[in-house]
């Protein structure tokens, strides 16, 4: 290490702060790990101090156990020590921008996805409950989209052309997958965005941060129905704040609901429920029996993927004695999905999960799925797509191979018209039961099939 360090910028070279004990570290904001790490590579507390402009007893009490807390702070250490911002959550500015967007690849694929998802579901409890529990600015989520003009003043038609296009926008969504609007999302929002600086009357202003939110949340929605989660999230951790921000629990609970759904499709209920529970606070909170039967539906699917047969049943219950009070005619369109459909849809999802440690669910599973898929129309492709995939899963694990095979192709029939990872994710059940059954030939051919069809 130089002796003159403190005078050259940032000495440290980058695969110090690659090194995984160090990067740990950082994710943690451990600064006392990090500053024992340097000065076993030598860098003497004097460097230390001198980098970040702190005094060298500071730099001593922060080696013996004192914490930062502080965001500022945090930054000014990055700053100094010349560590990509993104390394520690910071909000990224210009000059190490161009340093981490050079190995941001790397860089995710490193993080590991329980440190995101702690990250977000601390983020999301300051949000909703207004706790102190999270640092970073908003834009630690995402950057901000490429901008086009927007006007100086803006009244309720400018807000309504934004909740127009989202609903319009949402729709191709639901019939052709995220694969076939996402683009057009994001360059809504590029400019909707600016709409926020404008002038305009306070119940304009009101009004955009919830038509905003909403279409965060819609870029969250195909962000995820492509694979693409952590754009994902950023969305959603946007969306959470201007629907904060809107004075909107029920959107707040929904946004919850949908971030939730990332990580039940991740495999992680526990996370999942996590959200879904603090989305409960904000739904109830709003008055929406809708928004209650949504949150206690997937809070239902998260306990069945845990194995939690009585917490899968009490909250189908809840869910199903929540929608029977619920108003369709008044909801707001983000939640507006959830119909009687979607219940049906919802039961069979729970028994489904539960059927996969108990194939005696297969009888509650089959004759909801068999309903939900006969009611949905063109409209809503992509998830009657899901639901004949889970009905033939439940075909294969009651043994009735055959018509577990007929389903199946229908599903598969469906899906190639459909720009959706999620979908391909979402058939695994269904091609794993296949497999199993590979020595009967309509079995075998419906695992060939899935295979062909994504194999690229």
């Amino acid at each position: 290490m130089d002796a003159d360090a403190d005078r050259h910028g940032h000495p440290i070279p980058q695969e110090t702060w690659d090194h995984p004990e160090m990067r740990d570290a950082l994710a943690s904001r451990e600064i006392s790990a990090i500053y024992r790490i340097l000065r076993r590579h030598g860098v003497s507390q004097r460097q230390i101090a001198a980098m970040t402009g702190q005094s060298q007893s500071e730099v001593s009490e922060i080696l013996k156990g004192r914490q930062v807390m502080a965001y500022d702070v945090l930054a000014r250490i990055a700053v100094g020590l010349g560590v990509p911002r993104g390394y520690m959550g910071l909000a990224y500015d210009e000059a190490t921008a161009v340093q981490v967007r050079s190995s941001a690849a790397d860089q995710q694929a490193e993080e590991d996805e329980s440190v995101k998802r702690r990250k977000f579901l601390a983020h999301a409890a300051q949000v909703t409950m207004g706790a102190a529990v999270f640092g970073p600015s908003s834009d630690a989520w995402a950057a901000n989209p490429a901008r086009t003009p927007a006007p100086g003043r803006i009244g309720m038609t400018d807000v309504r052309q934004v909740e127009a296009a989202t609903r319009a926008l949402r729709a191709l969504d639901y019939q052709y997958g995220g694969g076939f609007c996402r683009d057009a999302v994001v360059a809504q929002l590029s400019w909707g965005q600016q709409m926020l600086q404008a002038q305009g009357a306070d119940a304009v202003k009101n009004r955009l941060y919830v038509a905003l939110a909403d279409l965060h949340s819609l870029a969250g929605w195909t962000s995820f129905d492509i694979g693409l989660f952590d754009s994902a999230r950023g969305h959603f951790a946007n969306a959470l704040e201007l629907a904060k921000q809107g004075d909107s629990h029920p959107l707040v609970a929904n946004v919850l609901y949908r971030m939730g759904r990332v990580y039940l499709h991740q495999d992680a209920p526990n996370d999942a429920l996590k959200l879904f529970q603090l989305g409960q606070l904000a739904a109830q909170e709003s008055g929406s029996d809708l928004a209650v039967a949504v949150l206690c539906a997937n809070e239902a699917w998260a306990y069945a993927m845990m194995g939690n047969e009585e917490q899968a049943m009490k909250l189908l219950g809840w869910t199903k004695d929540a929608f029977s009070r619920s108003d369709l005619s008044s909801a707001e369109s983000w939640v507006r999905f959830f119909n009687e459909t979607d219940v049906y849809a919802m039961v069979g999802t729970v028994h489904t999960a539960l059927a996969r440690h108990d194939t005696a669910h297969t009888k509650f599973a089959i004759p909801a799925l068999t309903k939900a898929i006969d009611c949905y129309g063109d409209d809503m492709a992509r998830s009657k797509t899901f639901n004949l995939s889970a009905l033939a899963t439940n075909h294969l694990l009651d043994g009735d191979i055959d018509q577990g095979a007929r389903v199946g192709g229908k599903a598969l029939d469906h899906a190639e018209g459909l720009k959706s990872q999620r979908i391909k994710d979402r058939m695994q059940p269904m091609k794993e039961e296949a497999e199993r059954r590979s020595n009967n030939a309509d079995a075998r051919e419906l695992y060939e099939r899935y295979n062909a069809l994504y194999s690229t």
